[in-house]
């Protein structure tokens, strides 16, 4: 009975995109362009993080959470670790872990660059090379749904 509800849900979402001729369709069937990129990630990406206007990266990356937070206090001047906690909620669970472009796009710079940097590391290292990961890879498929710019040596089914 679940299995043939969410199959209802998932029809009639899919039939909206295609009738709905507005920007936010638009984008998700971009977004779903990219290899990796699912319907769920697209819609919550689009509906969720991209229906704001961005300046640069800097504000996408701050609004998702992914930037480190500053510490001053008297002479000490330090960034403390990311704001994950802080990211907006699907928006967070869905861009959280860049895996699924390392499964995808294995060939893309930013895997090649991830793979170079992490090696076989585990532990600290490599946490902080994900947080890294999935900002620069939010910032890539932000700057491919608002200008189209595709990501360097992403697959992209035309």
């Amino acid at each position: 009975m679940t299995l043939e509800m969410i199959r209802e849900v998932e029809s009639e979402r899919e039939q909206a995109l295609e009738t709905q001729d507005d920007m936010a369709s638009r984008t998700i069937q971009a977004l779903r362009r990219i290899r990796g990129i699912g319907e769920n990630f697209a819609a919550v990406l689009t509906r969720e993080v991209f229906y704001r206007s961005f300046e640069n990266r800097r504000q996408i990356a701050s609004y998702l959470g992914l930037t480190p937070t500053p510490f001053q206090s008297g002479g000490m001047d330090r960034d403390r670790r990311s704001a994950g906690p802080a990211m907006r909620g699907p928006a967070r669970r869905s861009s959280s872990s860049p895996g699924f472009w390392l499964r995808y796009q294995q060939d893309s710079s930013l895997a090649c660059w991830f793979r170079e940097r992490v090696g076989n590391l585990q532990g600290r290292t490599r946490r902080i090379a994900i947080v890294a990961m999935a900002r620069k890879l939010l910032i890539a498929i932000w700057r491919y749904a608002t200008t189209g710019i595709v990501p360097e040596g992403a697959q992209i089914s035309i």
